[in-house]
């Protein structure tokens, strides 16, 4: 078994190590707009991330712990963007934030205005991005002992008292990993950001258009931040049943 293991390894770690060295190198020819481009990027990563946290906690919870028609139909929706193109993610959001969209016509219709770009690149990241966190934070859930939360609710807390002193210290290391989970892959998405920002009608923004290169420069920023983040939640991983 050492061998195939150590080929896997080696299966891995070469590309990461080429990602590595040619982000390097990108950093001295990097054209104008780079630098924007990645710090918007940095941006849009973490509005996306908040917006995946507002609706994909509760989410996960109901999935983990409510019993209602439809919860396996539901489950494969969320996790549909997992199997997904990031390409076909990126039309399937211009079916609905593009012109002809439901949201995308209805702005325009009423006010006059379209869907701004860079909220086209949130929502771009946020959709690729939400199922890993709903697939953490509902392993974390399924795993929390629900006997600890009765015994709370039995001694008279209410359910506010429960949710924020029982179960969100009990499931906060899984949280965790999926809150980081959700923004690297939102920090490093391109294709559906690309699909969405050029489908839109206009001119995109000069930082929209340097964004395809800006990365070959993702590679020195993600590597570092995520071994980071993976060595301090380690053990702390909880994977769905």
């Amino acid at each position: 078994m050492i061998v195939p293991a150590a080929a896997g390894v080696v299966f891995v770690t070469l590309p990461l190590g080429g990602l590595l060295l040619a982000g390097l190198a990108a950093f001295g020819t990097a054209p104008a707009g780079t630098g924007a481009a990645v710090r918007l990027s940095l941006v849009t990563s973490s509005a996306a991330t908040l917006g995946c946290l507002v609706t994909g906690v509760p989410l996960a919870w109901m999935l983990a712990r409510v019993e209602f028609r439809g919860r396996a139909v539901v489950r494969g929706l969320v996790l549909a963007p997992l199997v997904l193109p990031p390409v076909a993610g990126g039309v399937a959001l211009l079916t609905v934030l593009g012109p002809g969209g439901v949201l995308g016509r209805w702005p325009y219709a009423a006010l006059g205005v379209t869907v701004s770009p860079v909220a086209a690149v949130v929502a771009a990241q946020a959709f690729t991005a939400m199922p890993f966190l709903v697939l953490c934070a509902e392993g974390t859930f399924r795993a929390a002992d629900p006997r600890l939360t009765e015994t709370a609710t039995a001694l008279g807390a209410t359910r506010g008292a429960v949710l924020c002193r029982v179960t969100l210290p009990l499931t906060a290391p899984g949280l965790a990993a999926g809150t980081a989970l959700c923004w690297f892959r939102s920090f490093g998405e391109s294709a559906a950001v690309t699909t969405v920002t050029r489908g839109l009608p206009g001119p995109a923004p000069d930082v929209l258009a340097a964004w395809p290169a800006a990365m070959p420069m993702y590679g020195p920023l993600l590597l570092p931040l995520t071994a980071a983040a993976l060595w301090g939640l380690r053990g702390r991983w909880v994977c769905p049943s």
